[in-house]
């Protein structure tokens, strides 16, 4: 069978609650699936938070007292994984029979990375992505993934990868993920600007695959109060507006965007236009130019401290 039901769930955390929003996103996954998604995609640091308009107080060179005190909130309210959550999700996933992609911010020793965590119907955690390159003031809060976490799995509903937010920025990034054969690309995103969509159909059209972005929707009553906002402190501000899509391979949009509101976008897609778009254009095949160009990729897990015992 080439056709599926894909989902995309725009919706919000719960704020500074891990487990509260462990359970919106079991709702909201029990939602899609009740319309036949047998895949359901969730926003960037949808686990965790992604606090827009807090600035942790921090200047060039200064990190007072507050800083440190917002930091400590921030990185309690992050996941491990596997942890708690996990668990929770991946019995989720088992009960409904639905692969499940989510943002989390992942707590790992002293640092917090901006993850992607995959599940699959089984209950299992696939696999994870970190995201590679924070963006701006992000880079105070997370720290960078290498290129061992870079996955595609092989999942009966396609070829299945993430790529975060403004890492769809990295054209190299793209190429790697078109090399792996990605078939289902999903964009968990914090981005919710007018030019977002636009991005997502070039990439749709340039890799030749399904796009599926799943951006929030936050609202000032919504954002942490633990944190200082300097966008707005009204609680009837949007904060982000979503703008959520599901993209076919020559760049119909197929659901979405749909903003300042919560919702559930589903889609049947057809894994056979996959090859019916790349008749004309494979970016890594037949349209490469290896005598010309090439990408190295470096997958290799990156530690700072590498232990040796000689016997």
């Amino acid at each position: 069978m080439t056709t599926h039901r894909v989902a995309v769930i725009q919706a919000s955390s719960v704020p500074s609650d891990s487990a509260a929003t462990v359970d919106k996103l079991i709702r909201l996954a029990t939602d899609a699936r009740g319309q036949g998604a047998e895949l359901a995609v969730f926003p960037e640091a949808f686990l965790g938070g992604y606090p827009k308009g807090a600035d942790f107080h921090i200047a060039l060179g200064a990190r007072p007292p507050e800083s440190r005190e917002e930091f400590r909130r921030y990185y309690e309210n992050a996941i491990a994984v596997p942890g708690p959550e996990t668990e929770r999700i991946g019995a989720a996933a088992a009960d409904l029979k639905l692969f499940i992609v989510v943002g989390v911010i992942e707590r790992a020793g002293g640092t917090l990375y901006c993850t992607v965590l995959f599940f699959g119907p089984d209950g299992s955690l696939l696999g994870k992505h970190r995201k590679l390159m924070p963006t701006a003031a992000e880079r105070y809060l997370w720290g960078q993934g290498d290129g061992s976490t870079l996955p595609v799995f092989d999942t009966p509903v396609g070829k299945l990868g993430a790529v975060i937010c403004w890492e769809n920025y990295m054209p190299m990034l793209r190429m790697a993920m078109y090399g792996k054969g990605i078939e289902i690309y999903c964009a968990p995103t914090a981005d919710d600007r007018p030019t977002w969509l636009p991005s997502m159909q070039h990439i749709a059209l340039e890799g030749r695959c399904f796009v599926l972005s799943s951006c929030q929707v936050l609202r000032g009553s919504e954002f942490p109060k633990e944190f200082r906002n300097e966008i707005s402190t009204d609680p009837d501000a949007q904060l982000m507006r979503g703008g959520s899509c599901i993209i076919d391979p020559l760049g119909k949009v197929l659901a979405g965007p749909v903003f300042d509101e919560e919702a559930v976008l589903v889609a049947t897609i057809d894994l056979a236009d996959i090859p019916r778009g790349r008749f004309d254009f494979d970016v890594a095949g037949h349209y490469a130019r290896p005598d010309i160009f090439k990408l190295t990729v470096n997958e290799t897990p990156l530690r700072p401290i590498v232990t040796v015992r000689e016997e």
